[in-house]
């Protein structure tokens, strides 16, 4: 045989492989009781990466910076980083073994259902959609933010917060802020409507700009640096109040003020659940789901370990960077002797991580709530769960979505509050799945996938579910005591809903018997499709 041939041959055998694959993807997804209505493109990395493009370090670790050091100073990164990241990989550990499991879109409302619930799958997804909608909305005000600070103001001398500051309905109001917002929002969605394969494009360039700018990031801040004081990172300063800019109000004691700074770390670390959210466009989902949650994780807690003590590393000051609060980064970044190319560069590819990032959030949430309006979850289901049989993509869910990100972000300083709702409604929809499956695990639950945690399941469990409370705590604190308002509001009206209206309508995710009566519609569904996309 030549070589020729032999190339040939090794081609048809992994197409063959491919196919197969493809094949037990969807056989797979048709014993869940749903037609391949999205397409099925995404690789191993691409998965990774989607969820890598969400968490981004360059986002919350910057943005949000303040959050840490201005509450236990220096030991809020240097110990409070590790400490939480170690949560988050937790988490993500209990949530991999049940994507595994259950490979879905929409898989936290899938996962909730199946193991606590209708009405338990229910409330997971609307505290699900919440977060997701708050993860968008802060990343592109931080953007705009970050556009603002980074490249408008010094390179240009355009300073847009100086200007169209209004009130609307009695709260502040930013003019440039909504018009910048809005039409960033429009563009992601724009990109998220025309296929999987144009934004896993885009997130698979995100997944390596991230480590690019962010390991010059960090080395440029070091190197440049004036003096390198590591025992910084391991100080315990109370930053509170007005030392800290006001980030936080003054705290009493160290400890609380140190629980306060977690909430950096877990609003950067957060949105990993795209891995999941994106299961049906991704092959052989049951192994690299698992796997493309926990890389993220780890990779976005490693490197934003290095650059957020980077960051701590080369103040000229830290009681003068704390007293800086949220405008810390701009400052630092603006004051450091690296060279002026190298502050451009970096600039411009922050600003389009940042972009990128929020990109990804929004294909999460409209994968979401795809699969929520698929099952009759949601206010006109019929509509949103629509899927464009040219681009099979879920056209009004993308709109939806991005309209509600732009009207989440009307409120002009709110950048802290969408940050510590990102967090808390997003774990706490992390948490609802994870507790059902404990509860439910060697009962209910037998089926598990190929990732199993074994043993080792049902304490990583447990240790997930004390890590969302003490997070819904800290997430609830003040300033960002609006969050609690939010959350105990929205648990009081989903019940009001549940037992009104949604217990009888709502069926949830098909199970049993219901499972096979659709398969004849998931073939016309998928036929239908299929005719469609060849107009």
């Amino acid at each position: 045989m030549s070589l020729e041939q032999a190339g040939v041959s090794k081609e048809v055998a992994q197409n063959a492989q491919s196919e197969a694959v493809h094949d037990a993807d969807v056989k797979e997804l048709h014993s869940l009781g749903y037609a391949q209505e999205l397409s099925r493109r995404m690789s191993g990395f691409s998965n990774f990466a989607i969820s890598f493009a969400i968490i981004c370090i360059l986002a919350g670790g910057l943005t949000s910076f303040a959050t840490g050091f201005s509450a236990a100073g220096g030991a809020s990164i240097g110990i409070g980083w590790p400490i939480g990241s170690l949560f988050a990989f937790i988490v993500a550990l209990a949530m991999a073994q049940i994507a595994s499991a259950y490979p879905t879109a929409g898989g936290l409302y899938h996962w909730g259902s199946i193991l606590g619930g209708k009405g338990w799958g229910w409330a997971t997804a609307w505290y699900n959609l919440l977060g997701l909608i708050f993860v968008v909305a802060s990343v592109d005000v931080g953007l705009y933010l970050l556009l603002n600070g980074l490249i408008l103001t010094p390179i240009f001398g355009l300073d847009l917060s100086t200007i169209g500051n209004v009130e609307l309905f009695g709260a502040p109001f930013s003019l440039p802020q909504f018009v910048i917002v809005s039409l960033i929002v429009i563009s992601q969605a724009l990109f998220n409507h025309f296929g999987i394969r144009v934004t896993t494009m885009l997130t698979d360039f995100s997944g390596y700009l991230i480590f690019i700018v962010a390991i010059i990031l960090t080395l440029a801040l070091l190197v440049f640096a004036p003096s390198l004081d590591f025992s910084r990172l391991f100080t315990f300063t109370n930053n509170t109040g007005d030392a800290g800019g006001g980030v936080w109000p003054q705290a009493d004691g160290i400890f609380k003020a140190f629980l306060l700074g977690l909430l950096l770390v877990c609003y950067t670390i957060t949105g990993f659940d795209a891995s999941a959210h994106t299961s049906e466009e991704t092959r052989d989902a049951a192994r690299v789901v698992p796997r493309g949650m926990l890389q993220s994780v780890f990779w976005s807690a490693l490197f934003g370990y290095f650059l957020v003590c980077a960051l701590v590393l080369s103040m000229p000051s830290v009681s003068e960077g704390a007293a800086q609060g949220f405008n810390v980064f701009y400052w630092l970044f603006g004051n450091s002797a690296m060279p002026s190319f190298i502050r451009v560069l970096l600039s411009v590819g922050i600003v389009l991580a940042n972009y990128l990032c929020a990109l990804a959030g929004l294909t999460s949430l409209s994968r979401m709530t795809y699969a929520f309006a698929r099952d009759g979850g949601l206010p006109a289901s019929n509509a949103l769960k629509t899927v464009s049989p040219v681009y099979r993509t879920p056209v009004v869910a993308i709109w939806v979505g991005a309209a509600l990100t732009i009207i989440g972000t009307l409120y002009a300083p709110a950048f802290g509050v969408l940050a510590a709702g990102t967090a808390v409604f997003l774990y706490i929809s992390y948490v609802m799945p994870i507790a059902a499956g404990l509860w439910q695990e060697g009962k209910t639950w037998t089926h598990k996938g190929p990732f199993n945690l074994g043993a080792f399941s049902k304490p990583v469990a447990i240790l997930a579910i004390i890590g969302g409370l003490i997070l819904a705590w800290v997430g609830f604190q003040p300033p960002n005591e609006k969050v609690l308002y939010v959350g105990v509001g929205m648990a009081v009206v989903m019940m009001v809903f549940w037992f009104a209206f949604e217990r009888n309508r709502f069926q949830g995710p098909p199970t049993g018997a219901k499972i096979a009566e659709r398969q004849a519609e998931i073939a016309d569904i998928e036929a239908k499709l299929a005719r469609e996309g060849r107009r």
